[in-house]
């Protein structure tokens, strides 16, 4: 019940003096003042009413610093593809380093859609953690059984796919990749050498993004970024030393990236003991803590109810780039059309942080937002049958704030995509030479440019009302709009590949997927508050 008057004084005091002392005992981090300020204004503890208003708005400069040293995050594992497709591409004679780059083609769509496939375990992991220290405080029991919990989940997730692409990566690679492209010489065997190497590098690999997803939840962008730097450092000179200086081609592509993970996730492990749980144990070894749950942790099962809705979204994004570089691997003029599909895929995947690091900040800004909502919803309907939380002006005021942090976010992944799409997309369309040194390769890629630019474009209202919808839990909706997508395009693909269509046909399509989920989750956000004010402004006319 909403308090008042005096009681309501008293109250307020009382959270006031709470939150001097989460000061003075809490371990420091990142957050700004006005950060820790906003955070102050979130009610803790399950509490029934909200204040009237939230705290400050989230500034532009609170964005940035969260976004920029994310950005490193997102650009990491496209980053290590493309030195991987560069380093490869410009090595040896022309012939050969074509047949490598449309090897290592599937190779690397296949490995990083399996480690994207577990994807779900990161965006599970933000959002519960980022909710936790909202409702419960950052070194809260709660807050600290989803850092334990998603460790062991990733581990156990990452052990068991070892194992799977150990024994089964050879028969799926010929699955996915098709008869024809099978039937070239050593395409094969060097798709599954790769993606064999670098499966030893799953556990930790997965590790290693729940670890980032929890400290991203916590408005901590930077220490992950720091590990990440030796990733790519240990990436660049193996690369140089396998590839360039002992000529071992994608099998040195293939180690140093798996070299890469493990540096990138043992110099993390020690941050995040000292950041994320307070005793510094991880529960990777032992589940002591397991008996000792307090009310609101979350468990393995709580977990996995929250990621595997997630997990729909995910498989329709696979799906899409799984049947088009199957489609591209089915079309004549082999190794070249699927070289050039690969290079496209590459900077696309390149292109894609850029925008995805505002879906994260999303999901990282607006959870303290929303989930303090719900809990007050469900409170007050506990406690009183007939309670409309429409007509809660608390309810309004928090709604409202959300709102604008959301439409800023998306004015901010409109600009980005603007200047980043145009830019990168120059790249196939004038200067090809810069990723391959075959002149036909480079020639196939021009007229893939402006499809290029368009599907990334559309990444930005994509991914930003994604990391909208994430946080306001619409999981249903986004899993019945993947579902969709996800039968209509593969059945399109299909459909070139069998007419033996071209590459352009396969990106154009692409293109449209784009567009479809950008108006489906744009228009679940906005769609309501620009319809209102279409019939504001007509009411005022006919006035």
């Amino acid at each position: 019940q909403v308090l008042s008057g005096d009681a309501a004084f008293a109250t307020q005091n009382v959270f006031k003096r709470n939150a001097n002392l989460r000061q003075k005992i809490s371990i420091p981090t990142l957050r700004n003042n006005d950060e820790q300020h906003s955070i102050e204004n979130i009610p803790r503890g399950g509490a029934s009413s909200l204040p009237e208003k939230p705290g400050p708005l989230p500034t532009l400069r609170d964005f940035r610093k969260f976004a920029i040293p994310c950005l490193g995050l997102w650009v990491s594992g496209p980053l290590l593809s493309l030195v991987d497709t560069s380093f490869v591409g410009l090595s040896g004679d022309a012939s050969m380093s074509a047949e490598m780059v449309a090897a290592l083609g599937p190779a690397t769509t296949f490995f990083d859609g399996a480690t994207y496939l577990f994807a779900f375990l990161n965006v599970a992991s933000t959002n519960l953690y980022s909710s936790a220290r909202a409702q419960h405080g950052e070194n809260s029991t709660s807050a600290e059984s989803v850092v334990r919990t998603a460790t062991r989940v990733s581990l156990l997730c990452g052990i068991t796919l070892t194992c799977l692409l150990l024994k089964f990566s050879r028969p799926l690679l010929s699955l996915y990749i098709g008869h024809e492209a099978s039937n070239q010489p050593n395409l094969l065997n060097w798709a599954t050498e790769y993606v064999q190497i670098r499966a030893l590098s799953m556990p930790t690999s997965l590790l290693l993004g729940v670890l980032q997803a929890c400290l991203l939840g916590a408005k901590d962008s930077v220490t992950p970024l720091v590990a990440v730097a030796f990733a790519t450092v240990v990436n660049i000179i193996g690369d140089y030393i396998g590839v360039t200086k002992l000529g071992l081609g994608l099998r040195g592509a293939a180690i140093a990236t798996t070299l890469a993970q493990w540096a990138s996730t043992v110099a993390l492990l020690g941050p995040a003991r000292q950041k994320l749980v307070q005793n510094h144990n991880l529960g990777i070894l032992n589940n002591k803590h397991k008996k000792n749950r307090a009310k609101g942790s979350v468990t393995s099962l709580s977990f996995l109810q929250f990621a595997l809705p997630v997990l729909v979204l995910i498989l329709g994004k696979i799906a899409a780039f799984g049947f088009m570089t199957h489609s591209a691997a089915g079309l004549s003029g082999q190794p070249t059309t699927l070289a050039g599909h690969q290079i496209i895929l590459s900077i696309f995947f390149f292109i894609s942080p850029f925008l995805e690091v505002i879906s994260q900040t999303a999901q990282t800004f607006l959870p303290p937002y929303f989930s303090p909502v719900r809990e007050h919803i469900k409170n007050m309907r506990n406690s009183n049958a007939s309670y409309d939380s429409k007509k809660d002006v608390a309810v309004k005021a928090w709604l409202s704030a959300a709102f604008k942090v959301s439409s800023r976010l998306l004015g901010i992944g409109l600009v980005v995509a603007s200047f980043v799409t145009t830019l990168v997309s120059m790249i196939p369309a004038f200067f090809g030479n810069l990723i391959t040194t075959d002149l036909v390769v480079q020639k196939s890629i021009k007229p893939l440019a402006k499809y290029l630019w368009v599907g990334a474009f559309l990444t930005a209202p994509v991914a930003v009302s994604e990391g909208v919808l994430l946080a306001r839990r619409e999981l249903p909706f986004l899993a019945s709009v993947y579902l969709l997508s996800t039968i209509v395009l593969p059945f399109i693909l299909i459909q070139i590949k069998r007419q033996n269509g071209l590459v352009s046909q396969i990106w154009g399509s692409f293109a449209a997927f784009q567009l479809f989920r950008a108006v489906c989750f744009a228009g679940r956000i906005w769609g309501g508050a620009a319809i209102e004010a279409i019939r504001e402004k007509r009411k005022k006319v006919q006035d």
